[in-house]
């Protein structure tokens, strides 16, 4: 079974060809990170914009490097929700579009269930083929959301947990921006702390025993540590400078004007990562226990964080399943693999079907969604 899905949720407009649910013939992103980059943050209305320029080109690479003809195609799937509306309907229109001309099943994908089945993506050589297994606890870590799961089987997700405020990603995002680290804010973060010591002590939301999570206090934290550094015009720690910067993501030349030049950048951002690393780790160690989980997976922008990553692997002594990096940010391939399994419910769509900017898991069809309450 070959499925073409279109993936046009936020930021980046992209098309991909998978088989089986698995195996990705192609995964094309055309990313608009140059276009929000001076911005701080991506901007609605020029997201959606570029979607329109930028969708027929990404579809035609698509299908061109997998080498699948429409014939070959067997469902056309699109994010339905969550995300931003104009970005949505652009992949949603043209996925309406392109299933009606050709004859085609429409599968409509939740954003977030895109991201737990990019666990799921294999190469066309890939010798290990092994799935998750299940019960297993997940961790969706991205720029707009925070959720750990326990999955107890394909389609029944019971919530464990939740952000109450930002999104980690939204943290990293807003952390950068507050130490002049550029756009987008996790990677910068990332490079920054490499040169640096996590010598700040900055607040854990450990909210008792919950599974939720809160990042508003830390950013607040960050903040007022900046601030003092202004006033008291004090020395760098560490002497430590943050690694160079890719062009994508260039790391400012000098500290912003409104703190010190003294500020140590590099060990506010290495404390920074610290706290919110200590966190998601902590959490989720504790889930897969607690739950008796048989795997762990993470996805999401933020699974591509190093620190993350290197903790997880050494705090647990269950199986760890991380995507490839490419299918940790948005992309089309993770859309296909969960459109595999809503063909598999038999929940495609009409051609009625819209764009849905808010799309909790308790409004997927055929799947059965548990709200969980601690004993």
């Amino acid at each position: 079974m070959n499925i073409l899905a279109i993936e046009t949720s936020c930021d980046e407009t992209a098309a991909a060809v998978v088989q089986h649910g698995r195996i990705v013939r192609s995964n094309i992103v055309a990313s608009q990170i140059a276009l929000h980059e001076k911005y701080g943050g991506i901007v609605p209305e020029l997201a959606s914009r570029r979607h329109i320029t930028a969708l027929v080109p990404v579809l035609r690479e698509a299908l061109e490097t997998a080498q699948t003809p429409p014939e070959d195609l067997d469902a056309i799937a699109v994010t339905e929700g969550p995300g931003l509306a104009g970005s949505l309907l652009v992949g949603v229109n043209a996925a309406k579009a392109i299933a009606l001309a050709w004859r085609k099943p429409l599968l409509p994908v939740n954003h977030l269930e895109g991201h737990v089945y990019a666990n799921w993506l294999l190469s066309p050589d890939a010798t290990d083929t092994s799935e998750p297994a299940f019960p297993a606890v997940c961790l969706i870590v991205s720029g707009g959301h925070t959720e750990l799961l326990l999955i107890h089987k394909h389609g029944v997700y019971e919530v464990l947990g939740r952000t109450l405020d930002d999104a980690a990603g939204e943290a990293f995002d807003k952390g950068a921006r507050i130490l002049g680290l550029g756009y987008p804010g996790g990677p910068a973060i990332q490079r920054a702390a490499e040169g640096g010591r996590p010598i700040e002590h900055f607040p854990r939301a450990w909210l008792g025993d919950s599974y939720d999570f809160s990042f508003s206090g830390l950013k607040t934290a960050l903040l007022r540590a900046c601030e003092q550094y202004r006033k008291q015009e004090a020395p760098s720690r560490s002497g430590r400078k943050p690694k160079k910067a890719t062009p994508a993501t260039p790391f400012p030349e000098h500290i912003p004007p409104q703190y010190s030049p003294n500020m140590p950048v590099a060990d506010l951002a290495a404390s920074y990562q610290e706290a919110v690393v200590d966190v998601l780790v902590e959490k989720t160690v504790r889930a897969a226990l607690e739950q008796h989980a048989r795997c762990v997976m993470v996805t999401g922008g933020v699974a591509a964080n190093a620190l993350l990553r290197r903790r997880l692997g050494a705090k647990l002594n269950l199986p760890l399943h991380i995507p490839e990096m490419q299918y940790c940010t948005d992309n089309a391939a993770m859309i296909a693999a969960a459109a595999y399994q809503v063909m598999r419910r038999g929940a495609a769509a009409g051609w009625d079907l819209d764009a849905r900017p808010q799309f909790p898991w308790s409004a997927l069809p055929g799947v059965r969604v548990i709200e969980h309450t601690r004993a």
